[in-house]
């Protein structure tokens, strides 16, 4: 199986939509609540991937995943001097693609890019009472930075050193 990521094109934003409102329908099954906040409206996803914020990973010409990567953070990493970290957000994989390498592909390539861009970190935030992905994340190679309450948001925020 290959996985290739690229930049998502405008066409592709309901392929986003769609697998973001997916994977919150499944995690509001459990009783958590993934995204609020307007982050699931189509026409601010549109205007993301408008935009060039999101990639997606494809397996086979299919989207399988997407991830949110930015260069600033002013919202969740108000404290930290913004040129030195790259940001992502919003990792989500289609559950037919999940358990098949797809998130760990996405991960990778944000590593990579913010190699390209200079960045010091690679940084990310999640909800800090899901476990298994925060588990993802330290497996992954993040290390807990902090904890820090974002409007609704009590998140836990990870960092990935990229030198040395």
């Amino acid at each position: 199986m290959t996985i290739a990521v690229r930049v998502a094109l405008p066409p592709d934003a309901r392929a986003v939509e769609d697998m973001l409102r997916e994977a919150a329908q499944w995690v509001d099954a459990l009783g958590v609540v993934m995204w609020d906040e307007g982050e699931l409206d189509s026409s601010r996803i549109a205007r993301e991937v408008a935009e060039g914020q999101f990639f997606v990973a494809e397996v086979d010409g299919t989207i399988a995943g997407a991830i949110r990567f930015q260069l600033e953070d002013r919202l969740f990493w108000p404290d930290l001097a913004q040129d030195e970290s790259a940001f992502v957000h919003r990792l989500v994989v289609a559950r037919a693609f999940k358990g098949r390498g797809v998130s760990t592909a996405l991960l990778e390539w944000s590593l990579e890019r913010a190699r390209a861009t200079g960045r010091r970190f690679l940084r990310l935030d999640c909800d800090a009472e899901r476990g298994k992905l925060r588990d993802l994340y330290e497996r992954f190679g993040f290390r807990l930075h902090s904890y820090r309450q974002v409007t609704s948001y009590y998140v836990a925020r990870y960092e990935y050193p990229l030198e040395g």
